[in-house]
């Protein structure tokens, strides 16, 4: 069995809701409004995100798009594009797991949706990153969740004889979901708790 992970809302955290109130304050005054942004700037990972996502498009780019979409002023644009290194915290629970799986001699993978830029950073300063073999990153392979073609280029990296050699952990349905539809076992993600429960299940961890 061979084990991939999905990184934001798995083993980092991401809150947009919260991080654009603690980034733009003065923008997204409340909650609610808060809400509001996140819609308006990532758009459910489709549109202007998607395609910085899949690497289409670079941040100077990604940040005109957003303002003269949205009518925020692209120096609050750039301060959320800056802001998301800052909000991708790692998330101890589920690096604790996932380093329990590596020690018990687990191959560990990983497939995210995530812009090269902050793929770099989270290699470059991430220690654990060393218990994975192998991985997928939507910005370097210009493919996204849950995008047929990202999970198979996945399960070709990873060299899995049948696809239900694979069980992913992704915290989105829709992309749990398009990894059941290619034959994957695939589990949705909510805390590492519950993740590890399942995985006990399937006699993965102790």
């Amino acid at each position: 069995m061979k084990i991939v992970f999905d990184f934001g809302g798995v083993l980092f955290s991401w809150h947009p809701v919260a991080m654009l109130q603690r980034e733009i304050p003065h923008v997204a005054h409340n909650a609610a409004e808060a809400v509001h942004w996140v819609a308006q700037i990532f758009q459910g990972y489709t549109g202007d995100w998607g395609d910085f996502d899949r690497g289409a498009v670079q941040i100077p780019e990604l940040v005109q798009r957003i303002a003269q979409r949205t009518g925020l002023a692209a120096a609050d644009v750039q301060t959320v594009v800056d802001g998301v290194t800052r909000e991708l915290k790692p998330i101890p629970e589920s690096v604790a797991l996932l380093r329990e799986l590596h020690a018990a001699g687990h191959e560990l993978y990983f497939l995210s949706n995530m812009p090269a830029p902050y793929a770099d950073h989270l290699q470059g300063s991430n220690d654990f990153m060393s218990c994975f073999t192998d991985g997928v990153f939507s910005g370097r392979v210009g493919h996204n969740k849950p995008e047929k073609a990202i999970f198979e280029l996945a399960a070709k990296r990873i060299g899995a004889a049948t696809p239900h050699d694979l069980l992913f952990l992704d915290d989105h349905l829709p992309n749990v979901q398009a990894a059941q539809g290619l034959g994957w076992q695939a589990l949705q993600f909510t805390n590492a708790a519950q993740a590890r429960a399942l995985l006990h299940e399937r006699a993965l961890v102790g």
